[in-house]
């Protein structure tokens, strides 16, 4: 790990001052520490946004959540109000890691890291959700721009997360047995006639199914999505899996994700 400068700022408009050049902001850390400890990241200073108290808590209006960026995954997964409003939301909290990085690991830190594997692009987008920062808003459709690449600028920090309410929603995924993260990882939102699927760990950044929207929108069951083949262009091959089996999973996790959303 290289020499750093450490700064933890009591507001936003401190920690956005001091975002500059090579500075990181720190959320939970569970990527970044990682990836200095192996000296793949070296930044000039670290910007911990813990003591900035209004970055975290969670509120229901019954049409939306809204989470702040430094709500930790474990809050999210333990949350009455989530449990009420998005179900399938606290349960996918409840699937990140394991219990020490859900301890840690944020809401923000994972949106703006937005790893291509991770859990909560997948919810952000399936839920159509609204991303505000210090500097305004962000649609979810045109936030998340590819591997580890989001629509924020520099010095712009994710203060909140609002996640549509919808009529019933399930992720489901397979997950890496080690780092748990998404092989593939598929969450369906159905909000009445129109229907949302997106998928994470497949390609090199969460997308949506729009073949498996338009069929579930006309009927919302296993059925309608069991025999859509999906294309393996574009999507990842590793040691894990090949782009040919991510394909298959895709179909898999989205028959599955249906079926407990039906529950």
């Amino acid at each position: 790990m290289h020499a750093f400068k450490y700064h933890r700022p009591a507001s936003i408009d401190a920690a956005a001052a001091l975002a500059k050049g090579e500075a990181k902001l720190l959320a939970g850390g569970q990527s970044l520490v990682q990836a200095m400890k192996l000296r793949l990241a070296s930044p000039s200073d670290i910007i911990d946004l813990g003591a900035i108290k209004s970055l975290a808590g969670i509120k229901s209006d019954g049409k939306t959540v809204t989470i702040g960026a430094m709500t930790r995954h474990a809050e999210v997964n333990h949350s009455a109000d989530v449990k009420k409003a998005i179900p399938a939301l606290a349960a996918m909290a409840g699937m990140i890691g394991d219990r020490q990085v859900r301890a840690m690991g944020t809401c923000g830190g994972s949106i703006a890291n937005n790893d291509p594997a991770a859990d909560y692009p997948a919810a952000v987008l399936a839920l159509n959700a609204t991303i505000t920062t210090n500097k305004g808003r962000h649609e979810a459709d045109k936030f998340f721009k590819g591997m580890f690449d989001t629509a924020l600028q520099p010095g712009e920090i994710v203060t909140s997360v609002s996640f549509q309410v919808p009529k019933r929603a399930a992720y489901m995924k397979f997950k890496n047995p080690a780092s748990r993260f998404a092989i593939v990882g598929v969450f369906v939102a159905d909000f009445g006639g129109m229907v949302r699927v997106a998928v994470t760990g497949a390609g090199p950044g969460v997308f949506r199914q729009p073949e498996m929207e338009k069929a579930l929108a006309a009927k919302f069951a296993p059925e309608s999505v069991a025999n859509i083949k999906v294309k393996q262009d574009g999507l990842n091959t590793d040691l894990h899996a090949s782009a040919e089996y991510r394909a298959h999973l895709v179909t898999v996790m989205a028959k599955r994700a249906v079926e407990a959303a039906l529950k």
